[in-house]
């Protein structure tokens, strides 16, 4: 199945002159921001912008490819993907800027963006997804009782330092949790900025608490918004949207979908499919609803409880995860037994709560299955 590396084959050749800005460009553009451009880019914001051929060739000298390779990770293909845009017309002439990368485990904050400066005057400016780190993922969950993270008033701050020219038409975007810094940096951000913005782009980024969407600042940024979903999206539908969202067919199943690498591409757009798959409805019913019976004190307790384990068992990253297998797992069971009553009691309701939350939406959705299939029955009378 035809993927981002495939556009680029067949419209490689086209300038943006010739063939303007599209859905897969803003997808392949996200991809740079996951690309360690250290010491390659600086972070001044007035420093002269690197040409992505200059860019690309310092970074596989520094680099070894079979390593990237080795990696756990989703986000590995990142690096390839800024080399084969560096051969292309349509990307070599692009330039970068201002990349910062920034991880402090004490703050649980993880964050990493570029500016890419375009042939035709505009600027993409893409923010970093979760990385293989674990202070990365904790942020994640932690969108999930803190009303705004570290790394959100950090994409903010960014985003209003990083637009330098003042007449300049800009576009915003990111994959994963970098979709969401996007549109939380473009609702925050200087008035004079949002009059520039043309499109935020969230590539199966997960959304925000109820009290976000339905402010007046979301609500006035809510028509540049484009939110793109595969079809068995889990980590795109997590918390609330309110934007309408383009489904996009992919190569892989299940979690394995958030893969950008997976999204299926014809011409110059991405496969589209009417809905996103049954399952991640189930999932996001499931999860919704779960999580809305525990208040917000109890979801901290949880993801502290949880994620202060992973770091006492020497956990850093994924790879360290994968790697270490059922050691590390059976060091964790331990730290599980050493919590105090209270917080085992949490943990406790907590599973209950998830597998009868579970148990109520599988439930619902056979029932559902079942009416439409006897309604389109033709044995029905």
């Amino acid at each position: 199945m035809a993927n981002i590396m495939d556009y680029m084959d067949w419209r490689g050749d086209l300038s943006f002159e010739a063939d303007e800005f599209n859905e897969v460009d803003n997808l392949i553009l996200a991809q740079l921001a996951y690309v360690d451009f250290e010491g390659i880019v600086t972070a001044e914001e007035n420093a002269p912008a690197v040409p992505l051929k200059e860019a690309s060739g310092q970074f596989w000298e520094k680099n070894d490819k079979d390593e990237i390779l080795a990696r756990v990770s989703m986000t590995k293909s990142a690096p390839f993907v800024m080399e084969k845009m560096a051969e292309t017309k349509r990307f070599s002439d692009v330039k970068l800027r201002c990349y910062v990368n920034e991880i402090r485990d004490e703050e649980q904050f993880q964050f990493s963006a570029v500016c890419v400066e375009l042939p035709d005057d505009s600027l993409y400016v893409a923010f970093r997804g979760t990385d293989n780190t674990i202070t990365g993922w904790r942020e994640d969950f932690n969108m999930g009782y803190l009303s705004e993270t570290p790394g959100q008033l950090r994409a903010v701050e960014y985003l209003n330092r990083a637009v330098t020219d003042k007449k300049q038409r800009v576009r915003v975007g990111g994959h994963s949790k970098g979709g969401n810094f996007a549109v939380y940096a473009s609702v925050k951000c200087d008035p004079q900025i949002q009059n520039q913005i043309l499109n935020v782009y969230s590539n199966d980024g997960p959304g925000f608490r109820s009290d976000m969407v339905e402010s007046t600042e979301y609500q006035r940024m809510l028509p540049k918004l484009h939110t793109i979903l595969p079809e068995s999206s889990i980590v795109g539908m997590l918390l609330e949207h309110q934007e309408s969202f383009e489904v996009v067919k992919s190569s892989n199943s299940g979690i394995q979908q958030h893969d950008a690498m997976s999204w299926e591409v014809l011409g110059r757009s991405f496969v589209h499919v009417d809905q996103v798959a049954a399952q991640s409805l189930l999932l996001d019913e499931t999860i919704k609803s779960w999580i809305y019976q525990l208040d917000g004190e109890e979801r901290a307790q949880i993801v502290e409880t949880a994620f202060d384990m992973i770091e006492k068992v020497g956990i850093r990253t994924v790879d360290d995860f994968y790697h270490s297998k059922w050691k590390k797992i059976q060091e964790l069971m331990k730290e599980t037994s050493k919590l105090s009553p209270e917080r085992q009691k949490l943990f406790s309701r907590a599973i209950k709560l998830l597998w009868t939350e579970g148990n109520k939406a599988m439930k619902e959705t056979v029932k559902q299955t079942v009416k439409r299939t006897v309604k389109q029955s033709p044995l029905k009378k």
